[in-house]
């Protein structure tokens, strides 16, 4: 009988000949002695091998395996395993561990030509110093395999999140289109299809991100498995298979527990944002044009914005995956585009809102110092204060309560400046000199809205 058929007739336990095999539910095959030792200690009787819960707990001999065993065994002349090691050279039992060599010896082995010299230990003494110098080094990989799963279950959060967005942004598309009739029919399509490929490119770069975190995890998740089953072995089947084990361990140590993906999510903001302008070439009378889109990939949990990413205040806190881009260290929003050149300027009507905060912000460094990156007017109990870059914060003169805040960005000239649109009144400008893109920065911090208004088409044809 061939080497494969020795591949089939062996044990997936103690992968060698079966002995006495019995047959599981699920058609799976172990030695007797093998499965009940997997089973000592554990709570479910599941198979080794599919983990289906088992209907017995002694389970039916297989005679069928066992006569085709033995056959094998007899054909090829093997004797079936010994219950105790014994030494290969000597047949002695093998009580010493070499520490030179790091194996197992019997005391005829200890006095040979070949051992002399060398350092010995008791078999159990030095299987208890292995057992946790390999118990340390298992360590950081369980913590791996932990860190590992949560990141998976954040990106099988972000996955389904991209389908609710493409299922929301298409519901806001096609009323869009409704309003626009049956002259703007082709428009839809082709932007439909558009959220519908990138929800497919996203949806497959996540999944297989997902499928090939479970690959990995998997492959840890068997190797912390295969080396707790090793440490649950006895001295001297422990220190036989020590080695395999510790190689086993650095093989997965350079194991790099994987990252979210940053702009995994869907762009809203390019399918949502100044859609009617998009089109105002063919639909004058019905189109808007608003300077700023928010992006709701960047806001804060517990901020809601309006359909068509104009506007934005604060409510309880909204179920949104965990994403780099997402803000979290102010109740804010970031606009959809950022700005590194030029002059831009956006109006936002504040109404009555008693507390608000309006500025840019360099997005680049979000993963660091934070508000060092933010240049902010803010207003609250009444009050202005101006919070620069560097940190300092100034009370404004000013004392009138402006129902609009128009942001005047000059990139070049390094100037901020905001002002009351209606009355012409200026507020504060800062002077800082810009190296970023500065994305246009919005702070609700409570249920009166926010809202960015359109412009005027003078302003932008």
């Amino acid at each position: 009988m061939s080497t494969q058929s020795e591949e089939h007739l062996s044990c997936p336990v103690c992968h060698d000949i079966f002995q006495d095999p019995v047959i599981l539910s699920c058609s799976h095959s172990f030695c007797k002695a093998c499965l009940q030792r997997w089973w000592h200690n554990r709570p479910k009787k599941e198979c080794p091998l599919c983990k289906m819960l088992s209907l017995q707990s002694d389970p039916p001999r297989n005679l069928a395996l066992r006569h085709l065993c033995e056959a094998y065994l007899q054909n090829n002349q093997r004797a079936p395993r010994s219950s105790e090691a014994l030494c290969s050279l000597h047949s002695e039992r093998l009580k010493l561990f070499c520490l030179d060599h790091q194996e197992p010896v019997c005391v005829i082995c200890r006095a040979s030509a070949m051992h002399i010299g060398h350092k010995f230990s008791p078999i159990d003494e030095a299987a208890h110093i292995y057992k946790q110098e390999l118990q340390q080094c298992l360590e950081p990989l369980k913590e791996k395999l932990k860190l590992s799963e949560d990141v998976k279950g954040k990106c099988v959060q972000t996955a389904e999140h991209i389908k609710v967005q493409a299922k929301q942004a298409e519901r806001q598309i096609k009323e869009q289109f409704m309003k626009l009739h049956h002259f703007l029919q082709n428009e839809e399509d082709a932007r439909i299809s558009a959220l519908r490929e990138e929800e497919k490119q996203k949806s497959q770069i996540m999944q297989k991100k997902i499928e090939t975190m479970s690959r990995d995890i998997a492959a840890l998740s068997n190797a912390v498995r295969a080396i707790e089953n090793e440490l649950r072995a006895e001295g001297v089947s422990f220190l036989q298979n020590y080695k395999a084990a510790a190689k086993r361990v650095q093989q997965h140590a350079l194991f790099d527990v994987p990252q979210l993906v940053s702009g995994a999510l869907i762009d809203v903001a390019k399918h949502l944002g100044n859609l009617t302008f998009n089109i105002w070439s063919n639909m004058k009378d019905m189109i808007s044009y608003t300077p700023v889109i928010l992006d709701p990939n960047t806001a804060h949990p517990e901020l809601i914005l309006s359909e068509e990413l104009t506007s934005v205040r604060r409510e309880g806190k909204q179920k949104v995956p965990e994403n780099p881009e997402r803000i979290y260290f102010y109740p804010s929003v970031l606009g959809s585009e950022g700005f590194n050149s030029e002059i831009h300027s956006w109006d936002v009507e504040v109404g009555d809102s008693p507390i608000w905060a309006l500025g840019v912000f360099a997005r680049s460094h979000h993963n660091k110092d934070k508000k060092c990156n933010l240049l902010k007017l803010v207003f609250c109990d009444g009050e202005y204060t101006a919070n620069s870059a560097e940190g300092h914060t100034a009370v404004l003169p000013v004392r009138k309560k402006f129902q609009r805040i128009r942001v005047r960005l000059d990139w070049d000239q390094g100037k901020l400046s905001f002002t009351d649109p209606d009355t012409r009144t200026h507020i504060h400008t800062f002077t800082h000199t810009f190296t970023e893109m500065q994305f246009p920065y919005f702070n609700s911090v409570n249920s009166h809205p926010l809202k960015i208004s359109d412009a005027p088409f003078h302003v932008v044809l």
